[in-house]
């Protein structure tokens, strides 16, 4: 049997997409307070386009499935994702409520893709989502209602290019390539019809403005997303994803403590809901390990 332990460099990769992806929120936040949404996004991959151009090199499998898996998250997700942030008046609601691809990526796999799931595992899964409902149901969140749902809707787009992107058997930075190239100028020109003062806000923007779109550009788009397409290629997604639950707790840091977001009892509540699915996940692969090596 196959050692299921993650390795040293596996649960570095999700540290390293936990931290980035926390701070990612918080700067899509700051930056769309100032750019129209679409901007944002257009912006976001035409630079990282410029990078990931090298990596962009045939062959391309299955070439229409890859088309339709591009054109659906690097337009209407993002598109969709941006619009939460500008919508939205507090980061941690919305930081929440994007979180939910995660058990989306779990069931999806077990519904479409037939992968074992732990009774631990399950479990986990169930507490985890949860304590994301009980974070986004805090009386102070109803006014981000719209956010919220849309990232749900945004979660879901997300959990399914992610199992798409695990079956594409194309190397990570090929698949970041591939998204920029369409999604830039697909955005912009979306930012072109539907966001007509996007120049004055370009011409607007400060220094931290542009800090923040190259975090999401170079280090979101290139370095943390393609570690999480690298993972769920080598990995079963239900085994990686629960993990990620973190980010929304990274994102709550940094709201409360610079963007003035308010922590309330029910969302450090949920919060702690959210580590102790992680943790019964975490239970579950020890003990499939254990199993593995009396086996």
């Amino acid at each position: 049997m196959p050692d299921q332990r993650l390795t040293l460099p596996e649960y570095a990769a999700l540290f390293a997409i936990v931290v980035i992806w926390g701070v990612n929120n918080a700067a899509a936040k700051v930056v769309t307070e100032v750019v129209p949404p679409l901007f944002v996004g257009a912006w976001r991959f035409g630079m990282a386009a410029l990078v990931l151009l090298p990596f962009l090199r045939p062959p391309f499998p299955r070439p229409w499935r890859l088309t339709a898996w591009v054109a659906a998250l690097g337009t209407l997700h993002f598109a969709v994702v941006y619009i939460c942030f500008a919508w939205a008046e507090d980061l941690t609601p919305l930081a929440v409520s994007l979180q939910l691809w995660i058990p989306f990526v779990a069931l999806l796999s077990w519904i479409l893709l037939k992968e074992p799931l732990q009774p631990a595992a399950v479990a986990g899964l169930a507490v985890s989502f949860v304590g994301v409902v009980v974070m986004t149901a805090d009386p102070s969140a109803f006014r981000d209602w719209r956010a919220i749902a849309l990232g749900a809707f945004a979660s879901l787009i997300w959990a399914g290019a992610t199992l798409a992107a695990r079956r594409a058997a194309m190397p990570p930075l090929k698949l970041q390539a591939l998204l920029s190239v369409v999604a830039a100028p697909i955005l912009f020109a979306g930012s072109l019809a539907f966001e007509p003062d996007w120049d004055d806000a370009f011409r607007a923007a400060t220094p931290m403005i542009w800090v923040c779109m190259l975090w999401a550009a170079l280090v979101s788009t290139v370095a943390a997303t393609g570690l999480l397409f690298w993972l769920v290629q080598k990995r079963e997604a239900g085994r990686v994803t629960p993990y990620l639950l973190l980010t929304p707790v990274c994102s709550i840091a940094i709201g409360a403590g610079f963007l003035g977001d308010v922590l309330t009892p029910q969302i450090l509540i949920g919060a702690a809901a959210v580590i102790g699915g992680i943790a019964l996940v975490s239970l579950a692969e020890r003990g499939l390990r254990s199993g593995a090596a009396r086996g």
